[in-house]
């Protein structure tokens, strides 16, 4: 597949992709680039790791950026916490240091797993009421 073609194929896959289906893949590539930026700096990789780092810290300032806090009970405790993991995620590229994003992982890890079933199940009560009212 060339580079153009691939370019507008995650163009369309990310423009037309519900909500949920974006977080899911927000959760699935920040998943990533944690794992991949942990190996890069255990294998001195510093580049990748640094993009990785850098990528990782953008999409959890997207998730903090397009949460509502007020929508919700812990909406407050939310925003910090992406908040400070965007600030470990920093110190980690700077420091090169694997603890940093060990931490975040194990940080981070639960409540992507937790967005994933959420987003999941949105997507299916979705799914459901198209399929009721259609009937």
């Amino acid at each position: 597949m060339s580079h153009a073609l691939r370019s507008r194929y995650l163009t369309d896959a990310v423009t037309t992709a519900s909500p949920s289906a974006l977080l899911i893949q927000l959760c699935d590539r920040l998943e990533k680039d944690l794992a991949d930026a942990q190996q890069a700096l255990e294998h001195k990789d510093l580049g990748t790791a640094h993009a990785t780092l850098v990528h990782a810290q953008q999409i959890v300032a997207e998730l903090h950026n397009s949460l509502q806090p007020d929508d919700f009970s812990a909406g407050r405790q939310l925003a910090d916490l992406y908040l400070y993991a965007e600030r470990k995620l920093v110190e980690a590229n700077v420091k090169k240091s694997v603890a940093l994003v060990t931490q975040c992982r194990d940080l981070l890890g639960p409540l992507i797993d937790a967005w994933r079933q959420a987003a999941r199940a949105a997507a299916a009560a979705t799914g459901a009421g198209s399929t009721r009212n259609a009937s």
